[in-house]
């Protein structure tokens, strides 16, 4: 039998064993696997912008606290439309450096959520910006450091015309009268998190997971198409809320509130109607909105908007799903 204490040549051979059978096992094999994977056909490659926001995200550290894996479990069927399998890991043929090979984020723990489609859930810049520079000024209960050494305070004469200006709440500001300015990093880490988008298995497909819609119908929820009925008030938690609020409020200096809104209110949906689908930058003092004509259905629109119209003191008449398509037609 081996005695550690006194032979410490066995000590650090057996030391160097475990080192190495650990090394081939956890990172040398799974490296030669994922090799033999092809991306999936929806998948795109990463423009040279987003690989270097990738180099931003692992720099400062974000794989510590965000997992990019949507498991096989129903409670995680809010992060993605389906698990999550080896080919989603399979989005970039470049290397980090001549040593390493594109990262598969997977990460390990939640302590936020995760971002394996963030880029749909969270998908204007406007909102990610303002979520670097200060996360509570879009959740109060938010515990994710600021990173404000990737904006630059400017005074408004020194704004320049390519400037990305960031609409900062005047009590997160130590300077009021100053400009939030994007610097070029801020903008590649959120290109990264914009790309974050999973991609669609292909038709015939015969995938090795149960899908989420199946999960749910084995634990008695029904099958997702039991119901054709959408709930308005869901559909703007999950693509609203964060810049509108849950209460309707908005965040002052950043995104305008829906409460008491006079175009939210207005007994003709259609300006409301082509702000959701192509998107508003005309409101002075307010972040930019991104377009959602690409996410949202016609009966979907009409669902958010009649929660919206009808919450927070709002009274206005219903909109229907032919109001949206008439208007999304006349864009075509």
């Amino acid at each position: 039998m081996l005695d550690f204490n006194t032979n410490h040549k066995a000590l650090l051979l057996t030391a160097f064993g475990v080192f190495a059978v650990l090394s081939i096992g956890v990172a040398i094999i799974p490296a030669f696997q994922l090799d033999s994977y092809q991306p999936l056909p929806d998948q795109p490659e990463l423009t040279d912008t987003e690989f270097e926001g990738l180099h931003v995200f692992i720099g400062e550290g974000c794989v510590a606290c965000h997992t990019q894996q949507v498991r096989n479990i129903e409670m995680d069927a809010m992060w993605g439309d389906r698990p999550s399998i080896p080919e989603d890991y399979v989005y970039s043929k470049k290397r980090l450096d001549i040593w390493r090979q594109s990262a598969s984020l997977l990460g390990s723990e939640r302590t936020g959520p995760d971002l394996t489609n963030v880029g749909v859930r969270q998908p204007g810049a406007a909102w990610q910006l303002l979520h670097l520079y200060n996360p509570r000024a879009v959740s109060e209960e938010s515990i994710m450091p600021s990173f404000p050494w990737l904006f630059e305070e400017v005074d408004s004469t020194s704004v320049r015309e390519d400037d990305v200006v960031v609409a900062v709440p005047s009590q997160f500001l130590d300077n009021p009268s100053k400009k939030i300015v994007a610097s070029e990093e801020a903008m590649q880490l959120v290109a990264y998190l914009q790309s974050l988008k999973q991609p669609k298995m292909p038709e015939n497909s015969e995938p090795e997971f149960i899908p989420f819609s199946k999960i749910k119908e084995a634990a008695g929820g029904g099958s997702a198409s039991a119901s054709k009925g959408l709930d308005g008030e869901k559909l703007f938690m999950n693509k609203c809320s964060a810049c509108h609020q849950a209460n309707g409020k908005g965040v002052p200096g950043a995104f305008p509130p829906l409460a008491g809104s006079e175009t939210v209110n207005n007994e003709d949906p259609e300006k409301m109607i082509r702000i959701i689908l192509e998107g508003y930058n005309e409101m002075e003092g307010y972040g930019p909105m991104q377009a959602f004509a690409d996410q949202l259905t016609d009966a979907e629109v009409a669902a958010i908007m009649n929660y919206e119209r009808n919450s927070w003191g709002n009274e206005a008449p219903e909109v229907k799903e032919e109001d949206v398509k008439k208007v999304r037609d006349s864009k075509l």
